[in-house]
């Protein structure tokens, strides 16, 4: 509270006032992180045709908002919810609903993929988006530490390579059933 009441320029007491409790601040940062996650990544998604299209826009939205240094810490949903996943509470509670939120905007667009043929209906809607977002996270964690563009490049060229392997599967050719039989 003191590093964030000297950064805005306000007294401990005063932001305390302003937002009644320690949680009602975190809430309220939470929000505003949403807010601003949703303008970089969901929204531009949105205006993208379902399916595959839409998938691959959401993971390249999240890759930029990485690269972009949006906050300093990587993703700020990530970092935080690391920070409070043992802590019960509407915090938690609140980030464990973006994270539903999430995973289920990419689980959705996989399929919407599957029903429009871009992506095998055989895969699995859930596992191949858990490995959409292991790449995702890890591409973060990296990010984090070597401040290179090397750990996107390497989510991107992965999560590309899954969703080639995903791919709807090419008919086979016809046979040529040779001359009709004789009646």
């Amino acid at each position: 509270m003191s590093r964030l009441a000297d950064a805005v320029g306000m007294s401990k007491s005063g932001l305390f006032a302003h937002f009644g409790s320690k949680e009602e601040l975190q809430l309220a940062t939470i929000e505003r992180a949403d807010s601003i996650f949703s303008s970089d990544v969901v929204e531009p998604a949105m205006a993208v045709d379902r399916g595959l299209g839409q998938l691959r826009t959401l993971v390249s939205g999240f890759l930029a908002y990485l690269e972009a240094d949006t906050f300093p810490g990587g993703c700020f949903f990530a970092s935080v919810l690391a920070e409070v996943d043992t802590q019960p509470g509407a915090v938690r509670d609140r980030l464990v609903r973006f994270l539903a939120d999430w995973l289920g905007r990419l689980e959705t667009a996989v399929r919407d993929a599957q029903a429009d043929g871009t992506i095998d209906p055989a895969e699995d809607p859930a596992q191949l988006t858990f490995e959409i977002e292991a790449a995702l996270l890890l591409a973060n964690a990296q990010y984090i530490v070597s401040r290179t563009p090397e750990p996107i490049e390497r989510a991107r060229r992965a999560i590309d390579r899954r969703l080639a392997a995903a791919g709807a599967p090419t008919p086979a050719p016809a046979r040529d059933a040779g001359p009709p039989s004789p009646s």
